[in-house]
């Protein structure tokens, strides 16, 4: 009979320690899913920058990837499903001091949050938002996305997705995003860059990382492993900066257009607030110390 040798590992040994909650590891994602790349590579972005994680707030929806905001040792927030965004809007304009941070799947911030996800880049609302896209809804049971790409198998469209999917980046840019990029989870190096740049920016930044759901998406469709997705990554994806977001559609296992397309400096929701009403109000209005304001009767 063989012997199971347990051993604790010290909480210490990672240098992303600090920011995971380190008693609730193991996580729950499946093998090869690459949303625990992307939290490793949010949490090293983090401390490379320097920023007081006291001053961090992260928050989720539902789903796969609205579980990260329970294992990041940061003050988080999991909300109900697709409120992520104006959960996170109400936080930064009450606390305009955080740095915030949406993490969540692409069902939840552009399916059932939709709505919230472009009027917060219309206003360019302060927000880092991180996207992780399955193209599925992979908690619930693998039905059809609104990133699901055509003729893609899912448990409600069986014989292959007809509808046309969200070009995300498009959307946000579209919509008044100030920093747009997207890449896949295989593009650490990248990734971890367009993190830090983006916690280093203001206005509404939003990052989409593919990673296709190695379990549902993967069985349905008969891709194989995990692994023949990750080798399907590095073969298919393309860096292209700068490029026109019109032209990054993503089709069934063909080419992934990755980089960064927008990065614009423009005036936040409260900016504009504070501006508006210091020229139609003058002296009435009284900016306080923590970016709000009040008017003076």
């Amino acid at each position: 009979m063989s012997k199971v040798i347990e051993r604790t590992i010290d909480a210490t040994e990672h240098p992303i320690s600090p920011y995971i909650r380190m008693d609730r590891m193991p996580h729950i994602w499946c093998p090869t899913c690459g949303i625990g790349t992307v939290v490793k590579c949010y949490a090293t972005a983090l401390d490379e920058s320097g920023i007081d994680i006291n001053k961090v707030s992260i928050v989720s929806g539902i789903g796969c990837t609205g579980r990260t905001a329970g294992y990041m040792n940061l003050d988080g927030f999991h909300t109900t499903h697709g409120r992520a965004v104006p959960f996170a809007t109400g936080l930064k304009l009450g606390r305009p001091e955080l740095l915030v941070t949406v993490f969540s799947g692409d069902g939840d911030l552009v399916g059932i949050g939709g709505n919230h996800f472009i009027h917060a880049a219309r206003r360019n609302i302060d927000l880092l938002v991180i996207l992780i896209n399955n193209f599925i809804y992979g908690m619930t049971g693998g039905q059809n996305a609104p990133t699901t790409p055509i003729t893609a198998k899912t448990s409600t469209m069986p014989f292959g997705n007809f509808e046309r999917p969200f070009n995300i980046p498009h959307l946000a840019a579209s919509c008044g995003a100030s920093y747009v990029a997207r890449y896949t989870s295989l593009h650490v190096r990248r990734m971890t860059k367009a993190f830090k740049e983006a916690l280093s920016r203001k206005g509404f930044r939003f990052i989409e990382i593919v990673t296709p759901c190695s379990t549902l998406y993967a069985r349905l469709n008969k891709l194989g492993t995990g692994l023949n997705l990750i080798n399907y990554y590095e073969k298919s994806s393309e860096i292209r900066n700068g490029v026109d977001t019109r032209d990054i559609d993503i089709s069934f296992q063909d080419k992934i257009i990755c980089g960064k397309f927008i990065d614009e400096e423009r005036p936040t929701f409260l900016d504009m607030m504070h501006d508006h009403y210091k020229r139609t109000l003058g002296d009435r209005y009284v900016p306080m110390s923590n970016e709000g304001g009040m008017i003076r009767e």
